[in-house]
């Protein structure tokens, strides 16, 4: 049995609402991951007859991907299932940096998605050219209201800077568009790529932050502290407005946030 508990921050007068979950190791953390992916696409199927997902790139998510390939490979209904992707370099889709052939290798080849359900950002673009195509591609998957759609589940990763997807420390705050460009070098991080940003993120229903190990513990204390920077910690501009965040965290990148969250939080399984 998993036991949880909600943590609430407060943050200048900001509520951050996330669900902190902390695992012994990486693979107990992988395979509630694709639980989730099991149990919000049925969801959300059940519901209206599709689920939308975007999945992230970087070294954490590549497990994930190969549970979902292999041990609910059969047991997810992929014909009805949409993948978009948090970001991407812009770098041809066969190139070992796309985001989208790390997911193609480890899980679309293997699952039986059709293959106009995953929608990838052309990466063999420039920038702004990418950009402004994956926009026009999310506005045709958008509800009332909205030019972009309300996704049904995220996955992102965290980087050591604080960064999300493509949104760098010290980038703009304040999201005008739901795909921006990224050209500009941040911490010394070269980009030249595509991103989502929180104007995406914030209207999805389930959003999930997967990290793991000891270089993730300095940042992720900072992050899920009260201290609210969304300047300097660019994950904390994600807090879904009606949905729920979710921070999968393995032990070793647990190991600095403080004691009470972690004897709360931890889960066995």
């Amino acid at each position: 049995m998993l036991r949880s508990a909600s943590s609430r921050n407060i943050w200048n007068g900001k509520p951050m609402k996330p669900d902190i979950l902390i695992f012994k190791e990486s693979e107990s953390l992988s395979r509630h991951a694709a639980t989730l992916f099991k149990e919000k696409s049925d969801q959300a199927i059940h519901e209206r007859g599709r689920c939308l997902i975007a999945l992230s790139g970087g070294g954490t998510p590549e497990r994930l991907f190969q549970l979902l390939a292999s041990d609910y490979r059969k047991e997810i209904r992929w014909n009805q299932i949409h993948l978009f992707w948090g970001d991407e370099r812009c770098v041809s889709p066969t190139t070992p940096g796309s985001n989208y052939r790390q997911a193609d290798e480890a899980l679309l080849s293997k699952v039986a998605i059709p293959k106009e359900n995953a929608h990838r950002i052309k990466g063999e673009l420039d920038p702004s050219s990418a950009a402004q195509e994956y926009a026009r591609l999310l506005k045709t998957f958008a509800p009332p209201g909205l030019d972009f759609p309300a996704l049904d589940l995220v996955y992102l990763g965290v980087g050591e800077d604080g960064h999300t997807a493509s949104l760098f420390p010290h980038s703009p705050v304040q999201a005008r568009e739901p795909v921006i460009a990224v050209t500009a070098n941040y911490q010394d991080r070269p980009a030249n790529r595509v991103t989502l940003t929180q104007m995406v993120f914030n209207q999805a229903q389930t959003v999930v932050f997967m990290a793991t190990g000891e270089k993730k513990a300095d940042i992720l204390a900072k992050i899920l502290s009260n201290r609210y920077d969304p300047e300097i910690y660019p994950a904390q501009r994600i807090d879904p407005q009606n949905g729920q965040s979710i921070w999968l965290i393995d032990e070793a990148a647990a190991s600095r946030l403080p004691r009470n969250l972690k004897r709360l939080n931890f889960c066995e399984g």
